[in-house]
Protein backbone atom coordinates (compact mmCIF):
# COMPACT_ATOMS: atom_id res chain seq x y z
CA UNK A 1 0.00 0.00 0.00
CA UNK A 2 2.43 2.83 1.23
CA UNK A 3 6.42 3.20 1.39
CA UNK A 4 6.69 4.20 5.40
CA UNK A 5 9.83 5.90 5.89
CA UNK A 6 11.46 6.00 9.41
CA UNK A 7 14.59 7.71 9.94
CA UNK A 8 16.20 6.52 13.17
CA UNK A 9 19.24 7.51 15.54
CA UNK A 10 20.72 5.79 18.67
CA UNK A 11 16.63 5.00 19.62
CA UNK A 12 16.43 1.22 19.51
CA UNK A 13 13.43 1.07 22.03
CA UNK A 14 11.06 3.65 20.07
CA UNK A 15 12.20 2.26 16.72
CA UNK A 16 11.14 -1.37 18.01
CA UNK A 17 7.87 0.03 19.50
CA UNK A 18 7.12 2.36 16.25
CA UNK A 19 7.71 -1.09 14.23
CA UNK A 20 5.60 -2.93 16.37
CA UNK A 21 2.61 -0.71 15.82
CA UNK A 22 2.79 -0.20 12.66
CA UNK A 23 2.34 -3.98 12.06
CA UNK A 24 0.18 -4.41 14.72
CA UNK A 25 -2.74 -1.25 14.00
CA UNK A 26 -2.61 -1.30 9.78
CA UNK A 27 -5.24 -2.37 8.06
CA UNK A 28 -3.05 -2.91 4.75
CA UNK A 29 0.41 -4.10 3.96
CA UNK A 30 3.16 -1.60 3.72
CA UNK A 31 6.51 -1.52 2.58
CA UNK A 32 8.39 -0.29 5.43
CA UNK A 33 12.33 1.67 5.02
CA UNK A 34 14.44 2.35 7.76
CA UNK A 35 17.13 5.11 7.53
CA UNK A 36 19.86 4.51 10.15
CA UNK A 37 21.77 7.63 11.80
CA UNK A 38 24.91 5.81 13.02
CA UNK A 39 23.34 2.97 14.73
CA UNK A 40 25.59 2.33 17.73
CA UNK A 41 23.13 1.16 20.06
CA UNK A 42 22.81 -2.04 17.62
CA UNK A 43 20.27 -0.82 15.73
CA UNK A 44 21.50 -1.36 12.63
CA UNK A 45 22.20 -5.25 13.88
CA UNK A 46 18.47 -5.73 14.59
CA UNK A 47 17.02 -4.44 11.58
CA UNK A 48 19.56 -7.25 9.52
CA UNK A 49 18.31 -9.74 12.04
CA UNK A 50 14.67 -9.07 11.11
CA UNK A 51 15.39 -8.63 7.81
CA UNK A 52 13.96 -4.93 7.44
CA UNK A 53 14.71 -2.94 4.36
CA UNK A 54 17.02 0.11 5.46
CA UNK A 55 19.06 2.75 4.47
CA UNK A 56 22.40 3.83 6.95
CA UNK A 57 24.86 6.38 7.40
CA UNK A 58 27.97 6.18 9.65
CA UNK A 59 27.04 9.40 10.90
CA UNK A 60 24.07 11.26 11.66
CA UNK A 61 23.04 13.12 9.19
CA UNK A 62 19.72 14.71 10.64
CA UNK A 63 16.37 13.67 8.88
CA UNK A 64 16.80 15.42 5.65
CA UNK A 65 19.12 13.29 4.14
CA UNK A 66 17.46 10.32 5.91
CA UNK A 67 14.47 11.24 4.41
CA UNK A 68 16.14 11.08 0.90
CA UNK A 69 18.30 8.53 0.89
CA UNK A 70 15.41 6.15 1.91
CA UNK A 71 12.53 7.60 -0.22
CA UNK A 72 14.96 6.18 -2.93
CA UNK A 73 14.46 2.77 -2.29
CA UNK A 74 10.50 3.38 -2.62
CA UNK A 75 8.23 0.85 -4.53
CA UNK A 76 4.87 2.49 -3.72
CA UNK A 77 2.92 5.07 -5.28
CA UNK A 78 2.53 6.82 -2.14
CA UNK A 79 4.93 7.42 0.71
CA UNK A 80 4.28 7.94 4.31
CA UNK A 81 6.86 10.17 6.16
CA UNK A 82 7.61 9.59 10.06
CA UNK A 83 9.58 9.64 12.84
CA UNK A 84 10.60 6.77 15.14
CA UNK A 85 9.19 8.19 18.38
CA UNK A 86 5.52 7.86 16.77
CA UNK A 87 3.35 4.60 17.73
CA UNK A 88 0.75 4.45 14.85
CA UNK A 89 -2.73 3.92 16.50
CA UNK A 90 -5.67 1.47 14.51
CA UNK A 91 -7.17 2.61 11.42
CA UNK A 92 -4.06 5.61 10.74
CA UNK A 93 -4.16 3.94 7.09
CA UNK A 94 -7.09 3.23 6.49
CA UNK A 95 -8.09 7.08 7.32
CA UNK A 96 -5.44 8.15 4.55
CA UNK A 97 -6.80 5.58 1.87
CA UNK A 98 -10.60 6.79 2.49
CA UNK A 99 -8.90 9.99 1.42
CA UNK A 100 -6.94 8.96 -1.42
CA UNK A 101 -10.07 7.52 -2.93
CA UNK A 102 -11.79 11.14 -3.02
CA UNK A 103 -8.97 12.60 -5.04
CA UNK A 104 -8.09 12.43 -8.79
CA UNK A 105 -5.75 9.45 -9.81
CA UNK A 106 -2.81 11.72 -10.45
CA UNK A 107 -3.45 14.94 -8.35
CA UNK A 108 -0.52 16.35 -6.56
CA UNK A 109 -1.18 16.74 -2.64
CA UNK A 110 -0.06 16.50 0.79
CA UNK A 111 -1.95 14.84 3.34
CA UNK A 112 -1.02 14.35 7.33
CA UNK A 113 -2.13 12.69 10.23
CA UNK A 114 -2.75 14.04 13.71
CA UNK A 115 -0.33 14.03 16.51
CA UNK A 116 -1.51 13.20 19.81
CA UNK A 117 1.03 14.21 22.61
CA UNK A 118 0.82 14.09 26.77
CA UNK A 119 0.46 17.78 27.08
CA UNK A 120 -1.89 20.50 25.72
CA UNK A 121 -1.48 20.14 21.70
CA UNK A 122 -3.31 19.14 18.89
CA UNK A 123 -4.78 15.61 20.48
CA UNK A 124 -3.81 16.04 24.27
CA UNK A 125 -3.62 12.36 26.20
CA UNK A 126 -1.48 11.85 28.18
CA UNK A 127 -0.48 7.84 27.80
CA UNK A 128 2.97 8.61 28.79
CA UNK A 129 5.73 10.74 28.01
CA UNK A 130 8.79 7.90 27.81
CA UNK A 131 8.65 4.04 26.38
CA UNK A 132 9.17 3.28 30.27
CA UNK A 133 5.67 4.51 31.37
CA UNK A 134 3.83 4.20 28.08
CA UNK A 135 0.09 3.20 28.78
CA UNK A 136 -0.75 1.78 25.53
CA UNK A 137 -3.98 -0.01 26.95
CA UNK A 138 -5.28 3.82 27.60
CA UNK A 139 -4.35 5.13 24.42
CA UNK A 140 -6.23 2.27 22.83
CA UNK A 141 -9.26 2.56 25.02
CA UNK A 142 -9.57 6.54 25.70
CA UNK A 143 -8.42 7.72 22.07
CA UNK A 144 -11.47 6.61 19.69
CA UNK A 145 -13.62 8.81 22.30
CA UNK A 146 -11.68 11.95 21.22
CA UNK A 147 -13.00 13.21 18.34
CA UNK A 148 -10.79 16.12 15.96
CA UNK A 149 -11.80 17.97 12.98
CA UNK A 150 -10.23 17.66 9.56
CA UNK A 151 -7.94 20.70 9.30
CA UNK A 152 -6.41 23.10 7.16
CA UNK A 153 -2.24 23.01 6.81
CA UNK A 154 -0.76 20.23 8.36
CA UNK A 155 0.56 18.48 11.58
CA UNK A 156 3.81 17.28 9.17
CA UNK A 157 4.11 13.75 10.31
CA UNK A 158 2.84 11.48 10.00
CA UNK A 159 2.55 12.68 6.30
CA UNK A 160 1.35 10.62 2.92
CA UNK A 161 2.28 12.24 -0.69
CA UNK A 162 2.88 11.06 -3.86
CA UNK A 163 6.18 9.63 -4.40
CA UNK A 164 5.70 11.49 -8.41
CA UNK A 165 5.45 14.73 -5.94
CA UNK A 166 7.79 14.29 -3.62
CA UNK A 167 10.04 13.83 -7.06
CA UNK A 168 8.91 16.78 -8.47
CA UNK A 169 10.51 18.86 -5.43
CA UNK A 170 13.33 16.84 -4.87
CA UNK A 171 12.79 15.75 -1.88
CA UNK A 172 13.62 17.66 1.77
CA UNK A 173 16.17 20.77 1.17
CA UNK A 174 19.34 19.53 2.78
CA UNK A 175 20.15 22.77 3.31
CA UNK A 176 18.19 22.68 6.34
CA UNK A 177 19.84 20.00 8.11
CA UNK A 178 20.00 18.29 10.04
CA UNK A 179 16.16 19.09 10.02
CA UNK A 180 14.42 22.11 11.50
CA UNK A 181 12.58 24.06 8.71
CA UNK A 182 12.72 21.63 6.47
CA UNK A 183 9.01 20.46 7.14
CA UNK A 184 8.04 23.93 6.30
CA UNK A 185 10.23 24.31 3.06
CA UNK A 186 9.09 21.49 1.81
CA UNK A 187 5.31 22.48 2.11
CA UNK A 188 6.65 25.43 0.32
CA UNK A 189 7.84 24.17 -2.63
CA UNK A 190 4.92 21.69 -2.95
CA UNK A 191 3.05 25.40 -2.61
CA UNK A 192 5.26 27.01 -5.81
CA UNK A 193 4.49 23.53 -8.15
CA UNK A 194 0.78 24.00 -7.66
CA UNK A 195 -0.16 22.08 -4.78
CA UNK A 196 -3.32 23.72 -2.71
CA UNK A 197 -4.41 20.63 -0.79
CA UNK A 198 -3.02 20.85 2.61
CA UNK A 199 -5.24 18.59 4.65
CA UNK A 200 -4.58 17.56 8.04
CA UNK A 201 -6.73 14.19 8.68
CA UNK A 202 -8.79 13.82 12.53
CA UNK A 203 -8.73 10.26 12.94
CA UNK A 204 -5.53 9.37 11.03
CA UNK A 205 -3.56 9.30 14.42
CA UNK A 206 -0.01 8.52 16.19
CA UNK A 207 1.17 8.87 19.80
CA UNK A 208 3.93 11.12 19.40
CA UNK A 209 6.80 10.88 22.80
CA UNK A 210 7.39 14.68 22.45
CA UNK A 211 10.32 14.54 19.85
CA UNK A 212 12.70 12.73 21.53
CA UNK A 213 14.30 11.67 18.82
CA UNK A 214 15.34 15.15 18.57
CA UNK A 215 16.46 16.06 22.01
CA UNK A 216 19.95 14.12 20.74
CA UNK A 217 21.48 16.80 18.74
CA UNK A 218 22.20 20.82 18.70
CA UNK A 219 19.73 21.74 16.11
CA UNK A 220 19.60 24.40 13.39
CA UNK A 221 18.06 27.52 12.79
CA UNK A 222 15.48 26.45 10.43
CA UNK A 223 13.35 30.00 11.07
CA UNK A 224 16.14 32.04 10.33
CA UNK A 225 16.99 29.63 6.92
CA UNK A 226 13.74 29.66 6.23
CA UNK A 227 13.22 33.17 5.73
CA UNK A 228 16.26 34.01 3.78
CA UNK A 229 15.34 31.57 1.79
CA UNK A 230 11.55 32.59 0.74
CA UNK A 231 11.63 36.08 2.33
CA UNK A 232 8.34 35.05 4.82
CA UNK A 233 8.60 33.49 7.79
CA UNK A 234 7.62 30.10 8.97
CA UNK A 235 4.49 31.85 10.73
CA UNK A 236 3.56 33.87 8.22
CA UNK A 237 3.54 31.07 5.38
CA UNK A 238 1.42 28.64 7.68
CA UNK A 239 -0.86 31.88 9.28
CA UNK A 240 -1.43 33.44 5.35
CA UNK A 241 -0.56 30.64 3.07
CA UNK A 242 -1.58 26.83 4.72
CA UNK A 243 -3.96 28.67 7.05
CA UNK A 244 -3.11 26.10 9.61
CA UNK A 245 -5.06 24.51 12.29
CA UNK A 246 -8.61 26.31 11.20
CA UNK A 247 -11.17 23.35 10.76
CA UNK A 248 -11.04 22.27 7.18
CA UNK A 249 -13.49 23.49 4.77
CA UNK A 250 -12.14 23.58 0.62
CA UNK A 251 -8.90 23.39 -1.42
CA UNK A 252 -6.87 26.15 -0.22
CA UNK A 253 -6.68 29.46 -2.33
CA UNK A 254 -4.07 32.49 -2.81
CA UNK A 255 -3.76 34.35 0.17
CA UNK A 256 -6.12 37.26 1.12
CA UNK A 257 -4.25 40.53 0.72
CA UNK A 258 -5.60 42.48 3.62
CA UNK A 259 -4.33 45.02 6.20
CA UNK A 260 -3.07 41.92 8.41
CA UNK A 261 -1.42 40.50 5.61
CA UNK A 262 0.39 43.63 4.30
CA UNK A 263 1.51 44.32 8.23
CA UNK A 264 2.89 40.83 8.25
CA UNK A 265 4.68 40.90 4.80
CA UNK A 266 6.28 44.07 6.31
CA UNK A 267 7.60 42.60 9.53
CA UNK A 268 9.15 40.09 7.42
CA UNK A 269 10.95 42.28 5.26
CA UNK A 270 12.50 44.07 7.77
CA UNK A 271 13.45 40.59 9.74
CA UNK A 272 14.66 39.33 6.01
CA UNK A 273 16.93 42.76 5.64
CA UNK A 274 18.40 42.83 9.55
CA UNK A 275 19.54 38.97 8.85
CA UNK A 276 20.64 39.58 5.73
CA UNK A 277 23.09 42.59 6.75
CA UNK A 278 23.97 40.69 9.77
CA UNK A 279 24.76 37.67 7.99
CA UNK A 280 27.00 39.41 5.87
CA UNK A 281 29.06 41.21 8.85
CA UNK A 282 29.06 37.59 10.34
CA UNK A 283 31.19 36.33 6.32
Amino acid sequence: MFSIIVPTYNNLDYLKLCLKSIKDNSSFDHEIIVHVNEGSDGTKSFLENINQKFTYSAKNEGVCVAFNKAVKKANKKYIVLAHDDMYFCPNWDKVFQTELNKLPADSDFFLSGTMVQPFKSYINLNCGDTIQNFNEQKLLEELPKIKFDDFQGTHWQPSLVPLKTWNKVGGFSEEFSPGLGSDPDFNMKLWNLGVRLFKGLGECRVYHFSSLSLRKKTWNNGAKTFLLKWGISIKFFKKHYLRSDQVFKEILIEPKKNLFFYAGLLKCKITFLFHSIFSKKIN
